[in-house]
């Protein structure tokens, strides 16, 4: 065995006891899901990831509020992520066979920016909606989703896009704002 594969077998484990660790602080963690390290998440008793899921390294959950009831974090079976940011409120559905490359910042709520003598971070959260990501949809490099999104099954997302309104299924949407460029076969 070369050093490069004993390294990776050795964060395999590394990540698969950190997951196990864990398991108890989230509302539930599929069989077969598996978190890499470095993880942050705030609140993770909020969150709730399906089977065979892979949260990528340097990824990060935060559920800011704890008045909301149940889970506000959902992420489907086998979701694959690398260095993503999801940030709820209300509610945020990955479904099954979502595919998000690094980078992706999804979230529910914006920051007021209102009242010029408070810093921004400290004003009222505002454009609170849920967000959902059906089915197989794919989300490129750098995507940002924004609050009250729905992104249809099948839908690829182009990288650096900003999504600000809903998504058909089976389409391909870029820029920012990102708008549908083509449709693809049903």
């Amino acid at each position: 065995m070369n050093g490069m594969k004993l390294i990776q077998n050795v964060m395999r484990v590394r990540d698969a006891a950190f997951t196990a660790f864990v398991r108890g602080g989230f509302a539930h963690i599929g069989r077969g899901s598996r978190i890499m390290l470095p993880f942050r998440a705030g609140n993770p008793h909020k969150v709730s990831i399906g089977r065979n899921v892979l949260v990528g390294p340097s990824s990060w959950f935060m559920v800011p509020r704890l008045d909301t009831p149940g889970t506000v974090i959902h992420i489907g079976d086998r979701v694959r992520m690398n260095q993503v940011s999801i940030a709820a409120v209300q509610e945020v559905v990955i479904e099954e066979a979502v595919a998000m490359a690094r980078g992706v910042y999804i979230a529910d709520h914006m920051h007021g920016f209102d009242d010029p003598t408070i810093p921004i971070r400290d004003q009222a959260l505002t454009r609170i909606a849920p967000v959902r990501i059906r089915r197989g949809a794919w989300l490129g490099q750098n995507v940002v989703v924004m609050p009250g999104v729905e992104i249809g099954a099948g839908a690829v997302i182009g990288a650096n896009s900003v999504v600000t309104s809903d998504v058909p299924p089976r389409t391909i949407a870029v820029g920012a704002p990102a708008r549908v460029i083509r449709e693809l076969p049903q």
